[in-house]
């Protein structure tokens, strides 16, 4: 049987999101991607994650160093990764990861995920910010 949740790309990235915002706390990537899929279920449910999810959340955790050195060689001079809010840097790692290493996600179309990110849970100076470090790394 078919489970409630919503499964589209969009609103498992929103999941995704909401995992890597959480392993900045020392949540682990598995409990935090079961918990971000589940939150707002009114029961807890047995369900099986979407690959999606998983591979967005575990590869983040997995590839963040290499992800954050990548990212501070793109911020302006005198500016590190720990001057950015949370919500921002989460965004810039997820959407980084889907350039980088996940190849079923064409390059723009994680540029313009990371973009909606950034419109639905931060700023308009944090979109064109995320904007402008993700397209570094679809022109070079």
């Amino acid at each position: 049987m078919k489970n409630k949740l919503q499964d589209s790309r969009k609103h498992l990235r929103q999941r995704a999101l909401q995992a890597i915002v959480s392993m900045e706390f020392g949540q682990d990537p598995l409990q935090a991607a079961q918990f971000s899929y589940l939150y707002d279920q009114e029961e807890a449910q047995e369900v099986e994650l979407p690959l999606f999810l998983l591979q967005l959340v575990t590869g983040v955790s997995e590839h963040k160093e290499e992800l954050d050195k990548e990212l501070e060689s793109r911020l302006k001079s005198g500016w590190t990764l720990d001057r950015l809010t949370t919500i921002d840097k989460s965004i810039l790692r997820l959407g980084l990861f889907e350039i980088r290493y996940f190849d079923e996600t064409p390059d723009k179309v994680a540029v313009n995920e990371a973009i909606e990110l950034a419109k639905e849970f931060s700023d308009q100076a944090s979109v064109k910010f995320i904007n402008g470090v993700l397209t570094h790394f679809v022109t070079e």
